[in-house]
């Protein structure tokens, strides 16, 4: 589930208004989190935060739903990936 067209168009304003820019409003948290909880409501059990500014006002602590940070989890990938090849046998 995404949030709807109207909550992506008020995401990504936040996103490139105000988060780029180092820009971090009480009331941006509050958006991320009444969408949060709307899909929360229609049954999602988790939430991915599939921009890498998202989780500067978003995380665990503020938010309705267990979230899932691409950046972190992609890093931890490769850090994985990369630990696994140096010690592979040759």
């Amino acid at each position: 589930m995404r949030p709807n067209p109207a909550e992506r168009e008020e995401i990504n304003r936040i996103i490139m208004d105000e988060l780029v820019y180092g820009v971090f409003e009480p009331e941006a948290v509050a958006y991320f989190q009444r969408v949060i909880e709307r899909i929360k409501n229609e049954g999602c059990d988790a939430v991915v935060l599939g921009c890498t500014e998202i989780p500067l006002i978003v995380n665990d602590s503020n938010s309705p739903l267990p979230t899932l940070d691409s950046t972190r989890l992609l890093a931890r990938a490769a850090l994985r990936r990369a630990v696994q090849g140096a010690t592979a046998p040759a």
